[in-house]
């Protein structure tokens, strides 16, 4: 399975393409807010969570998302976003700030 590391913008289409590759009308997405890169694709968040630290991203900055080109929305739920120490509790990022920056990333990034 296809994972992309998104540095420079691509088109809501390609997006719609890299959805097509697994989920027809919806992407898997990572965003490491802090090097303000994405990972598209791939059947599980973890997959695109281990594409980015292997490019050398930290686990405490990576976070999950779903990504629906024909809506054009964000979806802020995956199950790498469990993590109790870092506050978050659920699959959804509770933090509206940290969800703020992740939708301004990956918004910058997929145009």
């Amino acid at each position: 399975m296809r994972i992309d590391i998104i540095s420079s913008p691509i088109t809501k289409l390609r997006a719609k393409e890299i959805a097509k590759e697994c989920y027809e009308v919806m992407v898997k997405g990572v965003v490491d807010v802090e090097r303000r890169i994405i990972a598209l694709g791939g059947e599980w968040h973890m997959d695109a969570n281990m594409k980015l630290i292997g490019n050398g991203s930290h686990q405490r900055d990576v976070w999950g998302f779903n990504y629906y080109p024909d809506e054009d929305r964000l979806v802020f739920t995956a199950l790498i976003n469990i993590r109790p120490a870092e506050h978050n509790r659920s699959m959804e990022v509770q933090d509206a700030s940290l969800r703020q920056r992740m939708e301004e990333v990956i918004r910058a990034l997929i145009i």
